[in-house]
Parts: C-alpha cells; sequence; structure tokens
C-alpha cells in the first residue's frame, strides 16, 4: 500500500510531465510561426553580408589609424 508522500510524488510528477507537455507543445507552435513566411537563406545557409565600398573601407582605415596613433602616445607618456 502506497504511503501519501509516494501518493504526493507520483501525483506531482505527472503534473510535472503535463506542465512539460504544455510547453512542448507551445515551442512546437512557436518555431512553426517563425518558419512561416521566412525567407531561404542561400545553400549554406549563411547570410551574407552586405559588402563596403571602398569609400567606406578607406574611411574605416583612416579611423583606426587615428585610434591606434592615439593609443599609441599614450603610452610613450
Amino acid at each position: 500500500m502506497p504511503t501519501d508522500r509516494e501518493t504526493l510524488l507520483r501525483l506531482g510528477a505527472a503534473a510535472r510531465i503535463r506542465e512539460l507537455e504544455a510547453e512542448i507543445d507551445r515551442l512546437e507552435k512557436f518555431a512553426g510561426e517563425r518558419s512561416i513566411g521566412r525567407r531561404a537563406t542561400s545553400a549554406g545557409g549563411a547570410r551574407r553580408r552586405p559588402r563596403w565600398t571602398s569609400a567606406q573601407r578607406k574611411a574605416a582605415a583612416d579611423r583606426m589609424r587615428k585610434y591606434w596613433a592615439s593609443r599609441k602616445a599614450k603610452t610613450k607618456k
């Protein structure tokens, strides 16, 4: 004959299983909604970033030269 504690544990486990099953259902529904209407990516699955123009690369290089020059000047003090 099961004790009260065993009965409570069994009922608690059953309740937890129901909670987990409900959460699985919610997650599957959410995953299904997210995939609807989503544009397919390239064959590799990775998204391509837009390329920088030569002017953007030059501006970034100039910024970094200025940044590293200021860092170098601080260490010489």
